[in-house]
């Protein structure tokens, strides 16, 4: 019976995969052709493309700027969220189904959406700067678009919902007894933290990390309309390359970077982890 399910989805595996690699490897393929204009690229093989971004830092600034918020939005992102989804594993009752309710709804609203209320909430005539002028904090607003800071806001609220969701069920999987086990022993709620279900949910915290980085270095819509075009991340340019100035072939070795990249964060992050765990087992 299971090996027929298993031919039943086939089909649209394959379907799937075959639109997915067939798209990507098109578009990347113009990276290594001259742009012609219009979408037409030409004939003969050529490394240009890639020696322009080596060529020139303001691609390289682009990349590292992406990295370097990509990274402290994941940071941030899950020393907020963690928390929340230790409270919401731990909760007993009615309550815990509604909140988690509510943040798997809220995941689902789009980007654009979130933003928009990002910008009325932390705008200059919004009431974050209205109420640090009239209680004297501030004499000016605090410009909130335009800003890195306001970029890296942006992207800590895209994926925080996707991060406490990822927090419940690393929680979830650990037994409340061995907490109540520490505390007996003497343990204080910190110590129970960061002795007990920090290294339990240490696996776990990698892969979101590496998720929500992924996500993050992906992000366009967030950087694009809070950064008004002066935070050019690496996505913003790819949009501009492309849509723009007409240049595939600079837009595809863009994207070909970024997916390096990515991958190369990806992979040594996740060596540095399969090693940490081999090294704990053989020293236990």
């Amino acid at each position: 019976m299971k090996s027929r399910w298993n031919l039943a989805l086939l089909p649209g595996l394959v379907l799937t995969t075959a639109l997915l690699v067939g798209s990507q490897m098109l578009f990347l393929g113009a990276a290594f052709h001259e742009d012609l204009g219009q979408g037409r690229s030409g004939a003969a093989f050529t490394l240009e493309n890639f020696a322009a971004l080596v060529s020139d830092e303001y691609y390289l600034r682009s990349l590292f700027l992406s990295v370097w918020l990509s990274l402290l939005a994941t940071g941030l992102t899950l020393i907020v969220a963690f928390p929340v989804g230790y409270v919401l594993a731990r909760m007993r009752g009615v309550w815990s189904n509604i909140l988690l309710s509510a943040v798997v709804v809220s995941s689902f609203v789009t980007i654009v959406v979130k933003v928009l209320g990002l910008m009325l909430i932390f705008g200059s005539t919004g009431p974050i700067n209205r109420m640090l002028l009239q209680a004297g904090l501030v004499t000016t607003p605090i410009p909130f678009l335009g800003t890195q800071s306001g970029v890296l806001l942006g992207l800590v609220y895209y994926t925080f919902s996707y991060a406490v969701l990822l927090s419940y069920s690393m929680v979830a999987t650990v037994p409340r007894a061995l907490e109540e086990a520490a505390r007996v022993h003497g343990a204080s709620d910190f110590g129970v933290m960061r002795q007990v279900l920090l290294p339990l949910c240490l696996p776990g915290l990698t892969a979101a990390a590496l998720v929500l980085f992924n996500v993050d270095m992906g992000g366009f819509s967030s950087t694009a309309l809070i950064g008004a075009g002066k935070v050019i991340t690496l996505p913003v340019l790819i949009q501009r390359t492309v849509l723009l100035e007409n240049d595939y072939g600079l837009g595809a070795a863009l994207s070909a970077l970024l997916l390096g990249v990515v991958l190369l964060i990806n992979v040594a992050a996740g060596t540095v982890a399969a090693r940490s765990r081999t090294t704990a087992r053989l020293a236990t």
